[in-house]
């Protein structure tokens, strides 16, 4: 689908925090197409933009601070992003970055939820966000993993107004009627040192073909190709700067 205006609430922007900007943008050329163009504003610090042909669909960043792991976030749009930031507060998040100004992009915030997963706000100004989302090579599902799935569930709902789905294996995320993200529960399947987090996964015309490619190029497949019942085909990666995220095939109807 081509985004128009996104609803509050929605993911809105992905974004790579990367030890390695050089070959980040090397290997993610290669695995899905993306074409990285550097903001030439010297205040922008080297902040890459990745489009597929002449669509907006992810950034890039060199680590700002020495602690800042490699990382993709996930940024879900606000109309406000000093309100959102009161309203994680007020909820048990914690804020990690204050509601900053990007030049003249917009306006975000970097947060942690009450169980320690970390995701951005975005209030959009002259970037509206990604402009493709769903398709091959672009941002489709989001996926949290937490020790806490109560907590969380609450705590996303207060502050996003997200629908919580709960069902036996696997907990769906949605507005307006409908999903775009879900959540699992990492209490007897992950180490106690692996903190909660959020995935990205990326639309990909073949998942098998995909993690392959992704391996060959330098990736770490976590989780192989897998059907997942009553969902799509997925795999999940750390690509070769150790950034976790997940493919999965594009979903047809009939």
């Amino acid at each position: 689908m081509n985004t128009t205006e996104p609803s509050p609430g929605a993911p809105c922007w992905v974004e790579l925090a990367t030890k390695d900007p050089a070959a980040a943008k090397a290997f993610y050329h290669e695995l899905f197409g993306w074409r990285a163009e550097v903001v030439p504003d010297e205040k922008a610090m080297g902040y890459t933009r990745f489009h597929l042909g002449e669509q907006l669909v992810a950034g890039l960043s060199p680590l700002m601070q020495p602690e800042q792991p490699t990382a993709w976030t996930i940024g879900f749009h606000t109309p406000d992003a000093d309100a959102a930031a009161d309203e994680i507060a007020d909820a048990d998040g914690k804020l990690i970055v204050p509601p900053t100004d990007a030049l003249d992009w917009g306006r975000f915030a970097v947060a942690a939820d009450p169980t320690g997963a970390v995701f951005s706000t975005w209030q959009p100004a002259d970037l509206r966000g990604v402009d493709l989302r769903d398709a091959p090579g672009s941002l489709g599902w989001v996926e949290l993993a937490t020790r806490a799935p109560q907590s969380a569930a609450e705590f996303y709902a207060r502050v996003f107004g997200w629908s919580v789905n709960t069902g036996e294996m696997y907990t769906r995320f949605g507005l307006g009627g409908s999903d775009f993200g879900g959540m699992m529960d990492m209490s007897d399947q992950f180490p106690a040192e692996v903190a909660p987090y959020w995935m990205p996964y990326f639309v990909v015309a073949d998942v098998d073909l995909g993690a392959e490619r992704a391996a060959l190029l330098g990736a770490t497949v976590t989780l192989p190709p897998t059907d997942v019942p009553d969902g799509p085909r997925l795999a999940v990666l750390h690509d070769p700067q150790g950034a976790l995220f997940g493919i999965h095939a594009v979903e047809r109807e009939g």
